[in-house]
């Protein structure tokens, strides 16, 4: 997501992912979120590390159905100084230190991080969803 302050799209800063227990406050995000600007990303897979050989191997997570999921995120819009509008988002995390399967990704003193993966009968609910309902939406997609 693009900040407001950034004037040069080649000095923004890493800001694929927001964490839900910070994205009210940091300044990055929390204008999207107290606006409810709410999207779902699509998506068909994502990647995160592997650290338990020792050694860092990508390792592609993707729905057992093989159907794209939607990853909840939030919009915002950014006009560059020449006035070009830019919409950019950011995908929504939580910690997944006792997830069975996401708990095993990252570097093993790093804290476990995922995705919010939103069930598919819940994207209109999100994308509806008011500010202050946003985080009933942050949880582990469910282990079928």
């Amino acid at each position: 997501m693009v900040a407001p302050w950034v004037k040069d799209l080649k000095k923004v800063r890493s800001t694929y992912n927001a964490r839900t227990e910070t994205v009210a406050e940091k300044p990055s995000y929390r204008n999207a979120w107290s606006k409810g600007q709410h999207c779902v990303v699509p998506a068909m897979s994502f990647f995160e590390p592997d650290w338990r050989s020792g050694i860092s191997i990508q390792t592609n997570i993707a729905l057992s159905s093989g159907q794209p999921m939607g990853i909840a995120g939030l919009w915002d819009r950014w006009t560059s100084p020449d006035g070009e509008l830019i919409y950019s988002f950011t995908m929504l995390t939580i910690n997944a230190t006792n997830h069975p399967v996401m708990n095993q990704f990252h570097r093993p003193e790093d804290e476990k991080r995922m995705v919010v993966i939103l069930p598919e009968d819940q994207y209109d609910a999100w994308l509806e969803a008011k500010p202050s309902e946003s985080m009933d939406f942050m949880r582990a997609y469910p282990l079928r």
